[in-house]
């Protein structure tokens, strides 16, 4: 039986992760919700993610799939201190857009 990610050629990878990578940019620039942009800081490194593992297939390695897992791992950790970041936040000002949160005086 052949192997499923190798039956499907290397550029629709590509072209996959360089579209989710342009919706995770798109969303980091045009949006003003802060748990929105921390989604799409995910979805950024998804693509990433995505990438790595399809050429370390590609290439017949392991290094791409040890790299992702250390991704997924900061990728948890940004998660967790930037949504307790927003929960204390937004217990304060009642809000999670950006535009407010540039005009608070630490």
């Amino acid at each position: 039986m052949e192997n499923s990610i190798q039956s499907i050629p290397q550029n629709w990878y590509l072209i996959l992760s360089s579209f989710m990578f342009c919706i995770g940019i798109m969303g980091v620039l045009f949006r003003r919700n802060a748990i929105i942009i921390l989604m799409c800081i995910e979805l950024m490194l998804n693509a990433v993610n995505l990438l790595l593992v399809s050429f370390s297939s590609y290439v017949g390695n392991a290094e791409g799939q040890v790299f992702v897992f250390f991704i997924m791992v900061v990728a948890a950790a940004e998660v967790a201190v930037g949504l307790a970041l927003l929960v204390s936040i937004y217990r304060n000002i009642a809000s999670t857009d950006i535009n407010i949160l540039s005009k608070m005086k630490w």
